[in-house]
């Protein structure tokens, strides 16, 4: 029997002390058994007076419904994006809101300048962009200052990173303020000065692209066109340092100009010699047979710009040191340092430029280059090649050798101021060049154009440029100088009336040519003169000279002119030309009676014959148009008032200036038959009232007139009498007005009346003898229209006599010829009477009114 296996043994269980968990990579591990939940959960508390809406109430937002406070403080924000979409999120709100932003302009510029060093291109130039709008927005803030002085250390500090690409930009944001606030460069000229001679100068370093080079030169030149380089820029830099210079609570004084730029001669003569220096990197383009192309061109223009302003402005100071004070030791150092300029100048920068102007795109530099060449050679002796070249340039340029361009004209403009230094000191030959040379500049240039009137200065210049005559014996220089001036009076005729400001420039030169005599008038140039004064030619009035549509000031620089002309060229062509100006309609009653007054001045200066200025007055007084002759009501009397009142102040002016020229009773004995004349014409009541008034103030009591002018004046004064109460209608409800108007008209008459008792008697016969006339044609005539005259006939003569007897002293002369009143009044009672059936019911009345009105005068007679 086989044995039963052993039963098997258990294994014994072992204990585990820790559990080894397996984790997938990535898998969060779960918390611990024991750890305790801190999480609370609670409903959201909604409060509606605390919401981000409320605290945006009455603030304008972004189109992202940001603030302006919360888009400064995104500026900040560490990330690029952040910052360029805050600054775009400003820019909206300048463009939709801008009152949100000028009220905060301070606060926003302050925050935003640090943007300035920012190391993102885009941010640096979105604020760029941003700071421009700024700017434009508060241009007529006067407080500009305070802004720009919050800017300028981060400009500074941004101009001396390491970065070249912030540094060309912190230049680009100074000239940005520069344009905004020019005073800005005199405040820290030398600091700003140093900065771009030291970017120039490493240029060989690390700026290739040239466009970068452009920003930097320009701005350059910007800052250096400010330095005060002539006594016209030194006064209107005064002006505008003294309206707007308070940066930094600092008032500057504009008198002590050059002070303020007193440190900046040495920096200065450094940047001429580094630009002189970076200059001398273009010339193999220069000198190369192809085309430069613009970015080096541009730099070319800039860097001889920058050396032109440094010299002038050198120039003036070396003067000022010369004829103010003696120079100190320091200033004579900086003198022999101008002189090291000189050097460079000759040997380095104009002798190595050539002059050609076969092609446009070169004429500009060419023209700043030879700026230099004449500022330099002022006060530097140049090799005479050397100005050989230049003076030859000169001469071709005026003489239109050069394509006419835009840059050829700015180039002329530069250089016409040297032409008459030039002249002074080239030997004649050339002299004679220059002159024909500027004369064809002269003639060919349009003549509203601004080469025209630097053209106009350079004439005044070369002929009178202190006041004296410069060649005064130089044959050669005569006759080019009656060319220029022969040409003046043509030049104002093809300016017109349109180009005001060149029309006084010439003005003004051909007054100061008369003063010292310089005109020497042709008779072309008189009748050229003669032309712009008269306001039309012909009886049809086809419009002449610009002088009567002048502004008021440019009228009397031409009549200053006048009368100086007047002086030496006096003519009776002259003389209808200035009564033609007067007599035109539309010329201002202040021009009217200056004229008069000129003539009156010439005429006591013993230049104008009495003769010839008592026909300009006769011709004035009696050619002169009130309009409208004849009034219909006392509305249309108002509107008359103006044109009728220049009239009575001239003729108040006439009288007041014939009493001056002599004793009154020879006077009148030369101008009597005038007067005679003119009365013989019946001239309009206007013309014949002023004509009247001249006799009553040449005349005396008893009166000078003879025989026949009193006969003359008896044919005359009743139809002028009848005109008085015929042009003026009766005004009850203004009678005051209507009395002091037919009294002006009437005054004449009584001052007559009372002269001459004779006078008084033959008009009232001559009145009487019209009324008898007219009662015995209403009686004959059975056309009721000429009746109707004849009665408004009689109407006039009996108010005539009415107004003669309200007044007192009047009433007296004529009570001695009160038998002619009494048959006046027997022949409208005999009218009144008549069974005439030209006579209406109405017209009966009125006859019946009008002798009731004249008896009561004639009873009042008899007392």
């Amino acid at each position: 029997m086989s044995r039963s296996k052993a039963p098997a043994r258990k294994q014994q269980k072992k204990g585990i002390d820790f559990k080894k968990i397996k984790r997938k990579l990535g898998r969060k591990l779960p918390p611990p058994n024991n750890a305790t939940n801190t999480e609370i959960k609670s409903k959201a508390i909604i409060l509606h007076e605390q919401s981000v809406a409320a605290e945006r109430d009455g603030f304008a937002t972004s189109k992202k419904g940001l603030t302006l406070l919360e888009l400064k403080n995104r500026t900040g924000h560490p990330n690029a994006k952040v910052r360029k979409d805050a600054l775009h999120g400003i820019k909206d709100l300048l463009k939709h809101h801008p009152a949100e932003l000028l009220s905060n302009k301070y606060a926003t510029t302050h925050k935003l300048r640090e943007l300035i060093t920012d190391d993102d291109k885009l941010v640096r130039d979105d604020f760029y962009t941003l700071l421009t709008g700024i700017f434009l927005a508060c241009k007529e803030d006067i407080n500009k200052g305070l802004m720009v002085s919050s800017l300028m250390p981060y400009i500074f500090t941004a101009m001396t990173k390491s970065s070249i690409e912030v540094r060309l930009m912190a230049f680009k944001f100074f000239r940005l303020v520069l344009e905004f606030y020019s005073p800005t460069f005199s405040l820290y000229a030398e600091k700003i000065l140093e900065n771009y001679k030291d970017v120039i100068h490493n240029n060989h370093f690390y700026i290739q692209d040239k466009k970068k080079l452009k920003v930097v030169l320009l701005g350059l030149a910007d800052c250096l066109s400010l330095l005060p380089c002539d006594q016209s820029d030194n006064e209107s830099k005064k002006k505008g340092l003294l309206q707007y210079e308070t940066l930094l609570a600092c008032e500057q004084d504009a008198a002590k100009e050059c002070v303020r730029f007193a440190h900046v001669s040495g920096i200065l003569k450094e940047i001429v010699a580094v630009l002189i220096n970076c200059f001398q990197d273009f010339l193999p383009l220069i000198h190369a047979s192809q085309r430069i192309n613009k970015e080096s061109f541009d730099c070319i223009r800039h860097i001889l710009r920058s050396i032109g302003y440094a010299i002038k402005f050198s120039i003036r100071r070396h003067t000022q040191r010369h004829t103010k004070w003696l120079p100190s030791p320091e200033e004579n150092t900086l003198m022999i340092l101008d002189r090291d300029i000189a050097s460079m100048l000759s040997k380095k920068l104009l002798g190595s430029f050539p002059l050609n102007h076969e092609n446009n795109f070169s004429v500009e530099n060419n023209g700043v280059l030879t700026e230099i060449f004449l500022e330099v050679s002022e006060w530097s002796h140049l090799p005479c090649d050397l100005s050989n070249r230049f003076l030859e340039f000169i001469e071709n340029a005026l003489l239109g050798k050069i394509t006419r361009s835009n840059s050829l004209d700015k180039t002329l403009l530069a250089l016409l101021p040297f032409v008459p230094k030039l002249l002074l000191r080239v030997d004649r030959d050339r002299r004679d060049n220059l002159m024909q040379a500027f004369t064809i500049t002269f003639n060919n240039c349009k003549p509203e154009s601004s080469l025209k009137l630097a053209c106009i200065s350079v004439v005044k210049d070369l002929i009178i440029p202190n006041g004296d005559i410069l060649y005064p014996n130089d044959p050669t220089v005569n006759n080019y100088q009656r060319a220029w001036v022969n040409k003046l009076p043509s030049l104002l005729n093809q300016l017109g009336d349109k180009h005001h400001v060149s029309t006084k420039v010439v003005l003004q030169l051909l007054l100061d040519l008369a003063r010292v005599g310089c005109l020497n008038a042709s008779p072309t140039f008189e009748e050229e003169i003669r032309s712009f004064f008269i306001p039309f030619h012909g009886e049809g009035e086809v419009p002449g000279g610009p002088f009567v549509s002048l502004p008021r000031e440019v009228q009397e620089v031409a009549l200053c002119f006048l009368y100086y002309f007047i002086i030496d060229n006096f003519s009776s062509p002259m003389l209808k030309a200035i009564v033609s100006c007067c007599l035109y309609e539309q010329l201002e009653p202040a021009v009217l009676y200056r004229i008069v007054e000129i003539l009156q001045t010439a005429y006591r200066g013993g230049y104008i014959q009495i003769t010839d200025h008592f026909s300009f007055f006769i011709t004035l007084i009696s050619r002169f148009k009130v309009v409208p002759e004849k009034l219909n009501s006392a509305i249309e009397c108002d509107e008359r008032k103006a044109n009728c009142g220049t009239f009575k102040t001239l003729t108040n002016l006439v009288c007041s200036y014939l009493s001056e020229m002599g004793d009154s009773s020879l006077v009148l004995q030369i101008l009597e038959k005038v007067f005679v004349e003119q009365i013989i014409l019946k001239p309009a009541l206007d013309n014949g009232c002023a004509i009247l008034r001249m006799i009553c103030a040449l005349d005396s009591k008893p009166t000078r007139l003879s025989e026949i002018s009193v006969t003359t004046l008896s044919e005359f004064l009743p139809g002028y009498l009848i005109d008085i109460v015929n042009c003026i209608p009766e005004d009850k409800e203004r009678s005051y007005l209507y009395m002091q108007t037919c009294l002006y008209y009437l005054l004449p008459c009584y001052f007559l009346f009372d002269r001459s008792s004779k006078l008084t008697e033959q008009v009232l016969k001559r009145m009487r003898s019209m009324v008898s006339e007219n009662v015995k044609a209403l009686e004959s005539v059975q056309d009721r229209e000429s009746g109707r005259d004849s009665l408004n006939l009689i109407q006039c003569i009996v108010s005539v006599i009415l107004l003669m007897h309200n007044d007192v002293k009047v009433r007296k002369i004529i009570s001695s010829s009160k038998s002619e009143i009494d048959l006046i009044l027997q022949n409208v009672y005999t009218l009144q009477s008549s069974r005439s059936t030209s006579l209406t019911v109405e017209g009966k009345h009125m006859m019946k009114i009008a002798a009731e009105r004249l008896s009561i005068a004639s009873n009042s007679l008899l007392a």
